[in-house]
């Protein structure tokens, strides 16, 4: 009979590292787009349009992976961590804060996008600049208190299946752009990693055909062309 894993520690560390990564990505990206946002000129709904479709994209992205962990993770953290029950319910309120500044995200970039006037330009940054605060302050609790905890508490099966839930909430279209993401600022040990878990024929293709759609898609998006 399997036992199934309770508060005893698992014996060997979880490599949780490759969330590490995905953090690296959201802070990237949500520093530099409010930015490029505040850099559109009055009326230029093509650029808006640029823009939005990048920032609902990393919204999405930023969906998936909070989702994965309030399914996957948190559970099992309360239910093998009960002294630090209290620290995963902070988690789950940063959570809500976050999904909020999402919320209120959304009406504004269909406004942008139609329009580009200088003050709904404004509203979309300063929505960005108040989701990356909340953002911030989750990540850098979620690597110093929580990844620990998923290291010691959680089998390395039970962790790839929160990059297996994101994967299958992802649109297939934009999985090349994603990954990209997520590689462009990766060592090259972190890169290997990341490719050595994709089917060889996947993995030529987004060292190759994929790694430069990435390279077009993010040119448009930071410089315009």
């Amino acid at each position: 009979m399997t036992e199934t894993p309770s508060t005893t520690p698992t014996a060997t560390l979880t490599d949780v590292h490759d969330m590490v990564v995905v953090h690296r990505v959201f802070r990237r990206e949500f520093r530099m787009l409010p930015e490029l946002v505040r850099a559109v000129p009055a009326g230029d709904t093509a650029r808006a349009a640029v823009l939005a479709g990048h920032g609902r994209l990393l919204l999405r992205g930023l969906h998936g992976h909070h989702t994965s962990e309030d399914l996957l993770l948190w559970p099992k953290l309360l239910d093998r961590c009960a002294p630090d029950a209290e620290l995963v319910h902070r988690m789950e309120a940063q959570h809500e804060r976050v999904h909020d500044a999402i919320e209120r995200i959304g009406p504004a970039l269909q406004r942008w996008e139609a329009e580009a006037r200088p003050a709904v330009t404004e509203e979309v940054a300063t929505a960005f600049d108040e989701l990356r605060e909340a953002l911030l302050e989750h990540l850098a609790d979620e690597e110093r208190e929580i990844l620990p905890l998923a290291a010691r508490h959680v089998t390395q099966d039970e962790w790839n299946q929160l990059g297996e839930h994101g994967m299958k909430e992802t649109r297939l279209s934009e999985m090349p752009i994603l990954f990209g993401a997520v590689t462009e600022e990766a060592t090259p040990e972190e890169r290997a990693h990341m490719l050595s878990v994709v089917p060889p024929p996947v993995r030529f293709l987004l060292r190759t055909v994929l790694a430069r759609r990435y390279e077009r898609y993010i040119s448009r998006v930071r410089n315009g062309r």
